[in-house]
């Protein structure tokens, strides 16, 4: 069943978030101290199983020079190709180094990057929160720029940034701090539109700001969070983007992704799965993504 508006709704919702005056020279500042710091991009070859793909386990420094890890795939004995980095859900991880092979085997430079910390569990979206300076999401989006520099260090000039869920806002975050991308794929973008998420959604990882607000009586969370916001970072963006969302979705409620959606200052294009949930198309929604990278990344048909 619907978890939100209709979709004639939707198309008309525009987000109330307002973006703080100082919100450029916060991430400014903040991305500046980072690159203060030697990047330190280094790709060791790992032995798989794999015979077309060749994986090398990566390590880089991210905010306050946190060493943060990723693997990388490649075309067997290719480099320099144009690359797409890739960050992943709340409470995942990396995986292995012979999972996710699609973008790899469709041609790219393929980086899989581990969000810091989360290796399962819960609570990360409360974690510094009384602060923007202490706020776990100021380390992971830099974290996630700093990939961006990684692997154009290791040799790839044309950059795109995918994601679901956790991983969608933090493309969408990275895509209006980064400039000169190539394009953007946000599934189910979570970390957008705060206080509409909260209003509609009961379900974690939002739920877990909601039961912080009522057990600290805290509801002061908003400017902090104003800072992070998937919807400000649109208004930044300016590389083509894809988004997608389910009707179905009772974890990322499809208005926040809208939200996002229509504040986005680039090309954009979204795709809605009237029967998905979270997944937001899936497999197909992966398949509009891929045609639309190799023809604009890869110059292919």
């Amino acid at each position: 069943m619907l978890t939100d508006l209709g979709l004639e709704e939707l198309w008309d919702y525009r987000s109330s978030y307002i973006r703080p005056d100082d919100f450029d020279s916060f991430w400014d500042s903040t991305l500046a101290e980072a690159r203060e710091l030697d990047i330190k991009a280094e790709a060791v070859p790992v032995e798989t199983p794999l015979r077309t793909l060749d994986v090398y386990d990566v390590t880089f420094s991210g905010f306050g020079g946190d060493r943060i890890r990723a693997w990388l795939r490649t075309p067997k004995g290719q480099s320099g190709l144009p690359a797409v980095v890739q960050y992943h859900g709340y409470g995942g991880n990396r995986g292995s180094a012979v999972e996710n092979l699609t973008w790899a085997s469709a041609g790219f430079a393929h980086l899989q990057v581990e969000v810091r910390d989360q290796r399962g569990g819960a609570g990360f979206m409360t974690r510094g929160i009384a602060d923007r300076s202490t706020y776990f999401y100021r380390k992971v989006f830099t974290d996630a720029v700093r990939a961006v520099d990684a692997v154009r260090e290791l040799g790839s000039s044309d950059v795109a940034v995918i994601g679901n869920s956790q991983g969608g806002g933090i493309a969408l975050a990275v895509a209006g701090l980064v400039p000169g991308l190539a394009a953007v794929h946000a599934q189910a973008p979570f970390l957008c539109d705060f206080r509409r998420a909260l209003n509609v959604c009961g379900r974690p990882p939002y739920t877990e700001l909601t039961t912080y607000i009522a057990e600290n009586r805290r509801s002061g969370i908003f400017p902090t969070l104003s800072y992070f916001d998937g919807v400000g970072f649109a208004a930044r963006a300016v590389a083509p983007a894809w988004f997608s969302i389910g009707l179905m979705d009772d974890i990322v409620p499809p208005s926040t992704v809208f939200g996002a959606y229509h504040a986005y200052a680039g090309p954009r294009h979204i795709a809605v799965w009237e029967h998905s949930a979270h997944e937001a198309g899936g497999s197909d929604d992966l398949d509009i993504a891929l045609d639309a990278f190799r023809s604009r990344l890869l110059e292919l048909p």
